[in-house]
Formats: C-alpha cells, sequence, structure tokens
C-alpha cells in the first residue's frame, strides 16, 4: 500500500485529490496539510511513501517545505501547481530543490479532461513512491556499448523523455557550450501547459536558446526546440536544412507529442546524421522510433538505470536493441560535445 500526504491549501482540491488517491486499491492518503509548516511537521511524524505539495500556501510556502523535508529526511515529492505564469516559474525551481514531477491540479469530476489528469496523476504517485532518492553509484566511464566514430558529421540531436526528464534535460543542456553545432528537438511529456515554463526554467540553466517549437520555423544551431502542448513535433528537410512540423496525427503510444513521431521523422529524414537520446520515463513511447533510427545508422543513446528516475522509456529501446549507447546522464553533454567536435571544426 503506497500511503500518500496531501499538502494543499484549498479544500475543494484536496476532496478531489483524495477521491482520486482512495479510488485506488493500492493507494491511501494518510493525511491533509494546509501549510508548508503542517507539511514539515507531518512528513516527520507520519513518515509517508510520497508526498504531493501545493506552491501557494499560507504561513509557509511549498517551495520551502520541499527545501526543509529534502535537507531533514527526503522522500518523494510530487508537486500539484496550477499552469499560471508566476506558479509555474515556481514549480520548476521545486524540481532543483528535489521535487520529482510537476502536474497540474485536477479538474471537476465532470470536465472533459478529469480522466487523462486522474490517470496521470495515480501513474505517476505509483511511479515515484519507488524512486530511491539516495543513491550511491559509482560513475561509468564509458557506455556499455561503446562505438564512437568521430569523424562522422551530424547534423541534429533529438531528445525524448517523460517523468524525470526535466531534471536530465536540465543536466544535459546545462553541460553544452554555447557554440554547440546543432539544433536541438526535444518530446517532453508534460502536462498541458507547463512547456512554457519548463522552456523558461531551462533557459534559466544554460547556455543555448530553449524555446517552444513553431510550426515551419527554421531549425537553427545554438537552440532547443521543446515540442508545444499537444501536437507532435517532427522534422521537415528544405533546400537550406531543417524546419519544425507540427502534426495533430492521433496519438502515439497515448501520446500527443509522442517521442516515436519525432524519432521517425529523424530516421526518414536525417538518415545517418541525427542523434537521438532517450530520457527518463514512463512507458514505452520513442523506443520504436530509436529502433527506426537504428537501423538507418543514426547514434542512439539511452540514459542508463541508475540515473533515470523511471528507466521505463530506455529499457523499452535496449529492450528492441535500438541503442548504440548506455550512458549515466551525467556524461551524455561530454557524449554530444566529442561527437560534434567535426561540426565545429568544418564551421
Amino acid at each position: 500500500m503506497i500511503q500518500v500526504l496531501i499538502v494543499e491549501d484549498s479544500k475543494v482540491i484536496t476532496l478531489l485529490l483524495t477521491a482520486i488517491i482512495q479510488n485506488e486499491e493500492d493507494l491511501e492518503v494518510i493525511g491533509h496539510a494546509g501549510t508548508g509548516e503542517e507539511a514539515i511537521e507531518m512528513s516527520e511524524r507520519l513518515n509517508p511513501d510520497l508526498i504531493t505539495m501545493d506552491i501557494r500556501m499560507p504561513v509557509m510556502d511549498g517551495l520551502t517545505a520541499i527545501q526543509h523535508i529534502m535537507a531533514s529526511k527526503p522522500r518523494p515529492i510530487v508537486v500539484i501547481s496550477s499552469n499560471v505564469d508566476d506558479e509555474l516559474q515556481i514549480s520548476f525551481k521545486a524540481i532543483d530543490c528535489g521535487a520529482l514531477a510537476v502536474l497540474e491540479k485536477p479538474c471537476g469530476f465532470h470536465d472533459s479532461e478529469f480522466e487523462s489528469m486522474r490517470l496521470e496523476i495515480i501513474n505517476t504517485i505509483r511511479a515515484m513512491a519507488e524512486v530511491k532518492l539516495v543513491k550511491r553509484r559509482i560513475p561509468i566511464a564509458l557506455s556499455q556499448t561503446v562505438s564512437h566514430d568521430y569523424s562522422k558529421e551530424y547534423e541534429l540531436v533529438v531528445i525524448g523523455c517523460s517523468t524525470g526528464g526535466p531534471q536530465a534535460l536540465k543536466q544535459i543542456l546545462s553541460a553544452l557550450p554555447a557554440n554547440f553545432p546543432l539544433p536541438i528537438i526535444v518530446t517532453q511529456h508534460i502536462a498541458s501547459g507547463f512547456i512554457e515554463g519548463l522552456a523558461s526554467w531551462l533557459n534559466e540553466n544554460c547556455l543555448l536558446e530553449v524555446k517552444t517549437a513553431v510550426a515551419n520555423e527554421a531549425l537553427l544551431q545554438g537552440y532547443v526546440y521543446l515540442a508545444p502542448d499537444n501536437c507532435h513535433s517532427m522534422i521537415n528537410k528544405t533546400v537550406n536544412g531543417y524546419e519544425v512540423f507540427l502534426s495533430r496525427d492521433e496519438a502515439i503510444n497515448g501520446f500527443r507529442p509522442s517521442v516515436t513521431a519525432l524519432f521517425n521523422s529523424a530516421a526518414t529524414l536525417c538518415p545517418k546524421k541525427s542523434i537521438g537520446i532517450i530520457l527518463s520515463g514512463m512507458g514505452k513511447d520513442g523506443a520504436e522510433g530509436m529502433q527506426a533510427m537504428n537501423e538507418q545508422d543514426c547514434l542512439t543513446i539511452a540514459q542508463d538505470e541508475a540515473s533515470s528516475i523511471v528507466f521505463g522509456m530506455p529499457a523499452a529501446a535496449i529492450a528492441l536493441n535500438a541503442v548504440n549507447e548506455i550512458l549515466p546522464v551525467e556524461l551524455i553533454a561530454d557524449c554530444l560535445v566529442k561527437q560534434t567536435a567535426i561540426n565545429n571544426h568544418a564551421a
């Protein structure tokens, strides 16, 4: 049984979250806190398996509470936030403080989006409750399957991720130099309304320019393009290079945007010269797309299990033998810099 502490000052949202969680046989709400101070005290006293955390609360806000909890007795925390601009900023700062995921506050039972939001909340709680927050791992100097070819020139990087993705993206992108020679296109599964907040947060932490992708815009060196809400983000090849192609075609693996859609477009339109990276995430979206890239002699990289918050997506790609290299997240940026060094020399 996964025991959950709900931290939320709104009685309506508290009741809604309680109903969602208590309806599952393997989940149990063991307490409600209305302020950050109460959250700290109840976390110590009740020892929950997971905490859902509001951001804006009286007396002490959620960000401060997360800092205290993670500094004393760490436990999995999922932020449940509104997607308004100012709260978005604080929500992603909560990830820096140790929160594992950010979800949108659920709507009412009769809203058309309620079922999808309910499923996202319970699936995230189940996955995050299993995360071991204190990991003692020895950094791996090389990938499990090394096939470096530093003489090869690449043209773009595509990245797919879900739960745990924002943390991995920050670690990778913040380690890339301002003159990184390739455009980077990212599909991150995230609650609707949060992609702009993710872009803003990443911009504060890296030298590259991070933005939400716009249909038909050229893909340029020095930019990172995030798939927008409810659109598959893919590439088109033009006489001058590559551009963004957005599609509202049916969901793939239950997702729109889908990582597989992005990877398939790279395999088709940029064979041999694209790099595919699959990061932490639940499920198997991206595995088949990575297989397509691998079959087209693209370089394919998966985040390793030890550094993944959730190993589902990388594991699915590895199971298909679609991965050239398996790397801890802290080595992926270095790998990208080395693999694209020839691009900078050519420029």
